[in-house]
């Protein structure tokens, strides 16, 4: 009997000493909510977002380049009106959403594969508005893409991938949208190849490159992007610079006028590295 007590004590002890290594209750702060941003169309459609409380991968913004190339697209619907449109790194999906309410034939909005990514992405799609005088919904979809990796998720979408030429074939999409993406120095190469494998091999596709140097001492590293699309086979040409009221972060340091600045960018495929080319090559 005296042995049991004393085990039993023994376990009291141990149970009391590992209290003093848990924190105690509300010792770590909530995590931040879900929060909402709106964006108004030219039109005058208000769009409503749904940002995710907080992520490592920064899909907790609404990034200026988002809201500038939305724009942009406004501005020039054509761009997008009955094509086939990818965006990369789309956080909560505004360029995509006003692709697919402009009359996208179809669009597939992508992030990282994280799954609060991915299902904060669907909300924003199922909170579309209906189409004026019409019960048909848009042809929007949300995936999961690692940037260099395995491209087939996104692809499968797309129904003009068929083979024109023995070992050629359309991969895919008329436009791709990359937006606030560049500051992310070491995912470059990977970010082309993604290009590479989705962007159609012809004249007219293009993919829309907008971006804020939010660090300006790393400027020149943002724009290393570029040498590798031109090492690939690419055309880049400047088409946007415009300036923002404020900056995002007002407390980062460095040049303000850099900071609030959003560079918009269109790269294409040359001439050399087009099926049309390959082919009768």
């Amino acid at each position: 009997m005296e042995v049991k007590a004393d085990h039993q004590e023994d376990v009291e002890s141990d149970s009391e000493a590992l209290d003093i290594f848990a924190d105690p209750e509300g010792y770590y702060p909530p995590s931040p909510k879900p929060t909402t941003e709106t964006y108004t169309m030219l039109s005058g459609q208000v769009l409503t977002l749904r940002l995710v409380g907080h992520n490592p991968l920064w899909g907790h913004h609404l990034w200026q380049a988002g809201r500038i190339i939305s724009t942009y697209l406004e501005k020039n619907p054509s761009l997008v009106t009955s094509k086939t449109v990818l965006e990369l790194g789309a956080g909560a999906g505004l360029p995509s959403l006003v692709c697919a309410v402009l009359g996208a034939n179809k669009v597939v909005v992508t992030d990282y594969p994280d799954p609060d990514l991915i299902s904060n992405l669907q909300l924003n799609i199922e909170s579309l508005p209906p189409r004026p005088g019409s019960s048909s919904t848009y042809n929007i979809h949300a995936e999961g893409l690692v940037w260099g990796g395995d491209t087939s998720t996104v692809l499968h979408h797309v129904s003009s991938r068929q083979t024109i030429a023995p070992g050629l074939f359309l991969p895919c999409f008329d436009i791709l949208i990359l937006a606030d993406l560049l500051f992310n120095h070491s995912e470059h190469a990977k970010l082309v190849s993604t290009i590479n494998e989705t962007l159609t091999k012809i004249a007219d596709a293009k993919a829309l490159v907008f971006f804020t140097p939010y660090r300006p001492w790393f400027y020149e590293n943002d724009m290393a992007f570029f040498d590798l699309v031109r090492e690939a086979g690419m055309t880049v040409e400047m088409i946007l610079e415009e300036k923002m009221e404020k900056v995002m972060f007002d407390k980062d340091p460095g040049d303000e006028e850099l900071r609030r600045t959003v560079f918009g960018y269109e790269v294409k495929w040359a001439e050399s590295a087009t099926i049309k080319q390959m082919v009768s090559g």
